[in-house]
């Protein structure tokens, strides 16, 4: 309503500015303190507006002090620490650490753990938050969802002169680092190579080891890695000549290396990215509401600005 005020007296100075100006020259004192006066009032209209994102930011309840655990996707280390930043701006009092690896190994400690000691999953696939909800019953009912989607992308160093344009000849590359089958990304590319009828069909893709993508590639050598985030280091440092990578995880690398193809989802298949909250039996009733708010935070538009700042796709079916 205040806005709408000054709004209102902002055009009745300005309509009045107008007729004065038709009637006369009018006097150089007049025409200052007009300008004054349509001053004053847009700087009272801009303090209208700080003082209600204010009142909006000191209207929400802040936890208690408390800590809370994320085990995720080492593709989503970046775009997570600027999340956690944001998320802190309004709940200060909320420490949350991040554990990064590849899902299926984190997979492996959650369900070692049992869940202790594990707030939230946030996986670069469906199958391990499958494995962790159906098989091992540790997902908090109603807090699964669809975050995110990535794309795959074969990489390569900057400067490089590969005569390689992409997966369809990427045997031709000296070198290629590929995520081990365990590792979504290795799973996806692995799909993708299937699909392309450059690899031979499997019932579970991701138990295809690398000597078999290697045989089927003529030989290419190949450097196994435990996560994407090694993919990317091997190129980007220029030990391997090609790799194969998610759009995101170029953010922040685009001087070291080049893509030479996004990977068709007609070949991989959506890359969605699930969060959820773990049972976690020794957390207490704080900390489990925390990381409740957390992943509601994750799943806002606020927190989707920032991932689409990092080559994530936010346009996901929950």
């Amino acid at each position: 309503m205040k806005k709408k005020v000054v709004s209102i007296i902002l055009a009745a100075m300005v309509g009045t500015a107008m007729l004065a100006g038709c009637g006369s020259s009018g006097s150089t004192d007049d025409t200052a303190e007009e300008a004054s006066a349509v001053e004053e009032a847009e700087e009272a209209e801009a303090e209208e507006e700080l003082s209600a994102e204010e009142e909006e930011e000191a209207s929400v309840e802040q936890f208690e002090e408390t800590t809370i655990s994320i085990y995720a996707a080492a593709s989503l280390q970046t775009v997570l620490t600027e999340l956690i930043e944001v998320y802190n701006e309004t709940q200060p009092n909320v420490t949350i650490i991040g554990s990064y690896d590849s899902s299926g190994t984190l997979l492996t400690q959650i369900e070692e753990a049992n869940g202790d000691g594990i707030d939230i999953f946030f996986s670069a696939a469906q199958k391990q938050m499958n494995t962790l909800e159906e098989d091992d019953g540790l997902v908090v009912d109603g807090t699964r969802h669809n975050v995110v989607n990535n794309q795959v992308c074969v990489i390569t160093y900057t400067g490089s002169e590969t005569t390689v344009t992409g997966l369809a000849d990427i045997a031709n590359a000296s070198s290629l680092a590929l995520a081990d089958g365990s590792v979504p990304v290795g799973k996806y590319t692995r799909q993708a190579l299937v699909n392309a009828g450059m690899l031979d069909e499997a019932e579970d893709v991701s138990t295809i080891t690398t000597d078999e993508v290697s045989a089927a590639l003529g030989g290419i050598e190949i450097n196994e890695c435990g996560n994407v985030s090694k993919v990317l280091q091997a190129v980007a440092e220029q030990s391997n000549e090609v790799g194969t990578v998610y759009y995101s995880d170029t953010y922040g690398y685009e001087d070291q290396v080049e893509i030479l193809e996004f990977v068709s989802y007609d070949l991989t298949g959506d890359v969605i990215y699930p969060v959820a909250q773990v049972a976690n039996g020794s957390a207490d009733e704080l900390e489990s509401a925390a990381a409740a708010d957390f992943i509601e935070f994750l799943i806002s538009d606020e927190a989707k600005a920032v991932f689409d700042s990092y080559y994530f796709d936010t346009d996901v079916e929950d």
